[in-house]
């Protein structure tokens, strides 16, 4: 088995090899796609600064894993392997520090801001759906204007006839019901210009978002179109900005306040009790205007308290910023990247359960011998020149049984040395 494991390793070695330099190639490729898109200044600098930067990562790659293929797998105790496995860490460490975010940048970086732009498209609709509703608010209040003035001006045609006085004429309360009457008419026509006014900010908002979702949605270039992304934002930050501050709110509830705080009951003009009776009308009147203006008024208080839409400026990202903004989003694309760069760690493992492999195959069985150490080997081998100088006088017994003695500790068995530490 150990034979046919060397030879395994032998066909592979040249495999070995190209792959891990296709590999580093492969990284420096999409490192260098990822550096450029960081850098800025002149276009030539940048791009040997990129390809010299991509040169050094796909050398090192190349260098570092070459080191680990040819040493980790020999590397028999285990503090040395120990230690070599903490360089394979650090070493992985520094490559995913200068290579693979770069390649999950070029892999990813425009799908990140392509996401980039479309997660602020939908936040602009938001605000700008937000702040058209706080604009149309105010028109729920409409109704109650309308219906005000209709029934002052229907007071006051009523009070030509007498009704309220009991003297037909255009006096006194036909004058002032008419002027709440007007006051309250011209209040509606501006909340409903105001709403043709919000109709049209809201119409020129939705063409500029509509221009952003083609952009998001476009196959240009990415740089181009966060440009013109970015310019269309400002001009709706501006539409909404502008729909907030068109808002006729606050200007119902200073006219609602105004018609309590402002109303001076004119003068009776008639004789004897018709004079009276003009001022109880009158006194009437400018209740019914209080409570209608309080009621309008705190209508339109609530709609001023309404939140404010702040919508947040745009931040252009580059790819790499995006990427890592929207990692969670593009895992498949962060696992290839770091995979491209950290696959050789598969194959030196590799090399290294192999090579155990054949080192076990290749140990000798475990046999029952006799071991020596280095003393008795030296004493054996004084004994042996004894012994022959001994045996060249016919005197070779008494050495003869004491070499036997050393060597014959288990009759049979080969004699093994161990050294003594």
């Amino acid at each position: 088995m150990s034979v046919a494991l060397r030879e395994g390793v032998q066909r592979v070695e040249v495999t070995l090899r190209v792959t891990l330099a296709v590999l580093a190639l492969g990284s420096g490729v999409y490192t260098y796609l990822g550096v450029r898109d960081l850098l800025n200044g002149n276009a030539s600098i940048v791009f040997f600064a990129a390809v010299i930067y991509a040169v050094a990562v796909s050398v090192g790659i190349y260098a570092f894993w070459s080191f680990l293929m040819s040493f980790m797998p020999h590397v028999r105790d285990a503090k040395s392997r120990g230690l070599l496995f903490g360089c394979m860490l650090l070493g992985s460490l520094m490559i995913v520090a200068m290579s693979a975010w770069l390649n999950a940048s070029a892999l990813a970086g425009a799908a990140a801001i392509q996401q980039h732009l479309s997660i602020h498209v939908e936040k602009y609709t938001r605000d700008l759906d937000k702040a058209y509703r706080n604009g149309l608010a105010v028109q729920g209040l409409l109704p109650d204007i309308q219906m005000a003035s209709a029934r002052f001006a229907k007071l006051a045609e009523s009070e030509r006839g007498g009704s309220l006085t009991g003297t037909s004429g255009s006096g006194t309360v036909v004058q002032l019901l008419g002027q709440m009457s007007t006051q309250l008419m011209g209040l509606s026509q501006e909340v409903t210009q105001s709403a043709a006014n919000q109709k049209t900010l809201f119409e020129q908002g939705s063409k500029q978002l509509e221009r952003m979702r083609e952009l998001v949605s476009d196959r240009g270039p990415i740089n181009a179109r966060i440009d013109a992304f970015g310019k269309d934002a400002t001009a709706l930050l501006g539409t909404i900005t502008t729909l907030q501050q068109r808002s006729v709110a606050p200007a119902v509830k200073r006219a609602a306040d105004g018609l309590a705080s402002g109303f001076i009951a004119p003068a009776a003009g008639g004789r004897g009790n018709l004079a009276d009776r003009q001022n109880a009308v009158v006194g009437k009147v400018a209740a019914a205007v209080t409570a209608q203006a309080a009621t309008l008024s705190a209508a339109a208080d609530k709609i001023v308290g309404l939140p404010p839409v702040e919508p947040a400026r745009f931040q252009p990202l580059s790819s790499a910023e995006a990427v890592w903004v929207y990692a969670g989003d593009f895992l498949p694309s962060w696992a290839g990247a770091i995979s491209i760069d950290l696959l050789p760690a598969v194959l030196v493992l590799i090399l290294c359960v192999v090579h155990a492999g054949i080192r076990q195959e290749d140990a000798p069985a475990a046999e029952p011998s006799t071991t020596m150490t280095a003393s008795e080997l030296i004493t054996a081998l004084r004994l042996a020149r004894d012994v022959d100088a001994e045996s060249a006088r016919g005197r070779s017994s008494a050495a003869t049984e004491v070499l036997e003695a050393l060597l014959d500790k288990k009759p049979g068995g080969p004699l093994r040395i161990a050294t003594a530490d």
